[in-house]
């Protein structure tokens, strides 16, 4: 069976669990609650996942500093895919694991839901890794996630362990949008126009997303820079220069 059927054929043990869970009395539920979700800071995603690796890993480094609790657990894991010589397939389990999420109510729910008991939330996700065969530093990581009350941010933290995956790959990720799809010519021309620009050594990873508000023309962003080629931005800027008074040259 496929991974993602894997996923998918696992998710149905959530509701059963999430049942179970809404059985226990409200002061136990309570109690559970106030535990659920400690303040997490940089020091603690250190003790708990990476520290322990740091001795192992010290040699390796992240290819991007990444700022925040999602980027500190991005991080992390991308140390211990990278020392357990994983990081494709931990990379694939992951979006695997957020795409079939993203179809089912009943992962999404279970992901955001606090109230759900730690010990609960853990033996549900284990039960998922287990049954997809996911690896062990996949594992682990979600079991982490679970126990620190953090499966509500796993998108953020997915996205930017890709930040990662793709900066050790040497892949820049250029972002067009456009009115319409671009056809595959002027993909193709646009692609090579910012190889050119990033030079050699990296690969332009190019995206395309559809904006009917910007008119016409396009905007392109990649490695922090914006250059906004739409009609709707040009019409502004000629409006403001009609506005502008003119100057007496005379």
């Amino acid at each position: 069976m496929a991974m993602a059927g894997r996923i998918r054929s696992s998710l149905p043990l959530l509701s059963r669990m999430m049942a179970a869970a809404d059985s226990m009395s409200g002061q136990r539920c309570a109690l559970r609650r106030a535990l659920l979700c400690p303040t997490f800071s940089k020091a603690e995603v250190s003790r708990n996942y990476s520290t322990d690796l740091a001795k192992k890993v010290d040699k390796v480094k992240v290819p991007l500093v990444l700022y925040g609790g999602s980027g500190n657990y991005a991080s992390a894991l991308y140390l211990a895919a990278v020392k357990a010589n994983a990081l494709d397939k931990v990379e694939s389990e992951f979006v695997d694991l957020v795409a079939a999420s993203a179809r089912s109510s009943t992962f999404s729910q279970f992901m955001k839901d606090l109230t759900v008991p730690a010990g609960l939330r853990v033996k549900a996700i284990s039960a998922i890794c287990d049954e997809a065969k996911f690896s062990e530093v996949t594992k682990n990581f979600l079991v982490l996630l679970a126990e620190n009350g953090r499966l509500r941010y796993l998108d953020d933290i997915i996205k930017k362990f890709r930040e990662l995956t793709m900066a050790h790959r040497g892949e820049v990720k250029a972002i067009v949008t456009t009115v319409i799809p671009l056809p595959p010519e002027e993909e193709k021309e646009l692609k090579e126009t910012l190889q050119d620009v990033i030079g050699k050594g990296k690969k332009v990873i190019l995206e395309q997303k559809i904006d009917p508000s910007i008119l016409g023309g396009l905007v392109v962003e990649f490695d922090m820079k914006i250059f906004d080629m739409s009609i709707v931005t040009r019409a502004k800027q000629m409006e403001r220069f009609l506005r502008e008074p003119i100057t007496d040259l005379f």
